[in-house]
């Protein structure tokens, strides 16, 4: 029966000599290559050969007695960061059956253009390191970290609970172009009241075809072609031109003005009730709207299913109205995700058959995201509609 052999622990990797590059590298695709049969373990590594029997011990020092697994794993997790996180995701995905290496240099998953946040690459079943045919750049994240939104397209999340269950995750770039065909009209004329607009005579296809707004209806109504329209609805007709303004009541209920919506015109005047009614955030909601719409495609609210909005791709009429295709959560360019909080949207909109999609916004002025310079923002106080970067992110569950 041949002897397993034993590794050496040089630095943070671990050298083993003997036939390790034949029985190691080549034919399982550990490692890299030292010269002639010798390779370098990552700590990872090693510890996945440990635990499977295949490396008989590792000297911690040049004359010390071999250690076996559980000895090396404790010194790893003391030495390395993240050490027994990212030994779970590796073990899983061997397990799994896929060939793996750390993504950084010397090793060969350093060669792959991946950001400093992935820890490995795994190639497709059936290929190893020397192929180079990358399935899945992996970023490790226990439970109770945190990870920025930006840039995490075309990366695959791996979350560690803290039961060590893995949960695997898609971040892709998301899309959303619609076919929806409505113009709308010229012209509309609204009252703006604290928390959004009526428009009382509103033309049948502003709802029926265009599913803008609400109509007010009830048994035995007297009152035909009145269309609620929530303050994104109607700041976005109003900044293309279509909306007016007659009346405007004010935040606190008090008798209506007829002149007050005019004065600085009727842009001015939603978006400013908008910022009244919840701050800054109208204005990152306002612009995915704005997005949303020249992309045709129709955005409603998502207040049921716990987001900013749900979309429909194809309307042609209400009554024929098909299912949502993607929940959409507004977040700031800078914002930073929670496992948790990222768990529960996507488990929700699965649940739902819809698209996870998150809109990192970044507004003029605000300084949140690559590019933001803080500076003062006078768009925010004359009540004009400001500018935003939108950055899609689309994220599902994936099963390796």
């Amino acid at each position: 029966m041949d002897m397993q052999p034993t590794g050496h622990l040089r630095g943070d990797a671990v050298h083993v000599a003997g036939d390790a590059r034949q029985r190691f590298h080549d034919s399982n695709g550990y490692g890299r290559p030292l010269g002639g049969n010798e390779i370098a373990l990552s700590r990872v590594e090693t510890a996945h050969l440990l635990f499977r029997g295949d490396l008989s011990g590792v000297s911690l020092t040049p004359d010390a007695d071999p250690v076996g697994f559980e000895r090396f794993f404790v010194e790893s997790a003391a030495a390395a960061d993240r050490f027994a996180v990212r030994y779970l995701v590796y073990a899983d995905l061997r397990d799994r059956g896929f060939y793996l290496s750390p993504a950084r240099e010397p090793w060969p998953g350093g060669d792959v253009d991946a950001p400093d946040a992935v820890d490995f690459v795994a190639y497709e079943r059936g290929s190893t390191p020397d192929t180079g045919d990358v399935k899945y750049p992996v970023q490790v994240v226990g439970e109770r970290e945190s990870l920025p939104a930006a840039g995490l397209a075309g990366r695959t999340l791996a979350v560690v609970d803290e039961e060590s269950d893995i949960t695997y995750f898609a971040a892709t770039r998301g899309e959303i172009a619609g076919a929806t065909d409505y113009e709308p009209p010229d012209q509309l004329d609204g009252v703006l009241l604290s928390d959004r607009v009526v428009v009382w005579d509103a033309p049948e296809g502003l709802y029926e075809r265009g599913f803008y707004g609400q109509p007010l209806t009830g048994r035995a109504a007297a009152v035909e072609g009145a269309v609620q329209l929530s303050l994104v609805e109607a700041a976005s007709l109003a900044a293309d031109g279509v909306l007016s303004l007659s009346t405007s009541v004010g935040t606190a209920g008090e008798s209506p003005s007829e002149g007050a919506a005019e004065t600085d015109g009727p842009v001015a005047a939603v978006v400013a009730r908008g910022r009244d009614v919840e701050g800054e955030r109208f204005d990152r909601r306002l612009a995915v709207y704005k997005r949303l719409r020249a992309a045709d495609a129709v955005p409603k609210t998502g207040f049921k299913f716990g987001a900013d909005f749900r979309t429909y791709l194809d309307v042609e009429t209400v009554e024929d109205l098909p299912h949502s295709e993607h929940l959409v959560r507004v977040v700031e360019g800078d914002h930073r995700f929670s496992p948790r909080e990222l768990s529960l949207d996507v488990r929700l909109a699965g649940g739902v058959r819809k698209e996870m999609v998150f809109a990192l916004t970044m507004v003029e002025g605000d300084g949140s995201g690559a590019g933001g310079d803080g500076g003062d923002d006078e768009t925010a106080e004359n009540g004009a509609v400001r500018d935003a970067d939108v950055e899609w992110l689309s994220i599902g569950r994936l099963t390796p």
